[in-house]
């Protein structure tokens, strides 16, 4: 639990920066697939880059509307989406989208994405996202609870004999 925004930026930055790696591999290794990695597998590390800035994105959009409101509709939103399709369906789509973009946009985003969030962040009156429960649960779902749950993809990633 976290009692001010400070202390949770600090954490999500030191969460992220193993990541940052990713954006240096070789196109080459960015673009072959794993069978280690990702859920159902078969992910390359583009798709994990990816997923997780597809979802600090949504993130990014809740920091921009808890600027200015109470609530984040984007959150009601991701939250009715992810329990009516499921996790499967919603990753599966984003990925999609994903993978028609150029990689040097794929780079773009993931180098920019995690910077812009915690710069909002930093707006947010925290009367709006760290001491309101459901909402600072939101954002360590987008964020370090979902960069531990992707470590060990990292790590295959990164390993000198590669995924």
């Amino acid at each position: 639990m976290y009692f001010d925004a400070l202390s949770f930026l600090e954490d999500e930055h030191e969460a992220w920066a193993p990541f940052e790696r990713l954006a240096d591999l070789p196109d080459d290794l960015l673009e072959r697939p794993s069978d280690a990695t990702g859920p159902g597998h078969g992910w390359a590390a583009r798709d994990l880059m990816a997923h997780l800035v597809g979802w600090q994105e949504k993130a990014l959009q809740m920091a921009k509307e808890l600027a200015v409101n109470d609530n984040s509709p984007t959150m009601v939103a991701v939250d009715a989406d992810y329990d009516a399709r499921g996790p499967d369906v919603v990753n599966a789509e984003m990925l999609a989208t994903w993978r028609e973009l150029p990689l040097d946009e794929v780079r773009r985003r993931f180098r920019t994405t995690a910077g812009e969030l915690r710069g909002y962040l930093t707006v947010v009156p925290e009367a709006r996202w760290v001491k309101q429960p459901a909402h600072l649960e939101a954002f360590l779902a987008e964020t370090m609870d979902h960069y531990q749950e992707h470590l060990p993809d990292l790590q295959a990633f990164l390993s000198p004999t590669g995924p």
